[in-house]
């Protein structure tokens, strides 16, 4: 639960101006603007996190220039994504396919192959954090 918890505040999933009770937790100066909340992946499968010991948080940045992919892969872990810059299509096996915009997120698919590309006439910047297993992959390409 506190894995849970440190990966929705590092992305600002959770941030909420007033608590579960209705009271405030930030003073009126300070805004926090939810930008998705779910239990489930952008393709509706539920959220599973791992049952470990041994939990590691990864956060990174990805750059995608224009007219390039991420190549096919898939997550093994929970991922969650916020597009900064750029729209990022992602493109399932199945041919089903999202966009997403600058200022949107989405939690990644889990196990289930998937293809980013930018056909945007600006490079991508997205920030995704992992919630996966220390020593362990939190991205395998596809065979």
């Amino acid at each position: 639960m506190l894995q849970k918890l440190w990966v929705l505040a590092g992305l600002c999933l959770a941030l909420n101006v007033h608590a579960e009770d209705g009271k405030e937790v930030y003073k009126k100066e300070v805004t926090a603007t939810v930008i998705f909340k779910s239990g489930s992946t952008a393709t509706g499968q539920p959220i599973l996190y791992p049952n470990t010991d041994q939990p590691e948080a990864t956060m990174l940045q990805v750059d995608i220039p224009v007219g390039k992919e991420t190549g096919w892969h898939k997550h093994p872990v929970p991922g969650y994504a916020y597009i900064l810059s750029g729209q990022l299509t992602v493109q399932l096996k199945d041919g089903v396919s999202n966009t997403y915009r600058a200022g949107q997120g989405f939690a990644e698919v889990q196990n289930t192959l998937h293809n980013g590309k930018n056909e945007g006439t600006e490079p991508v910047k997205l920030v995704v954090v992992f919630t996966g297993v220390a020593g362990q992959p939190i991205t395998v390409k596809a065979q």
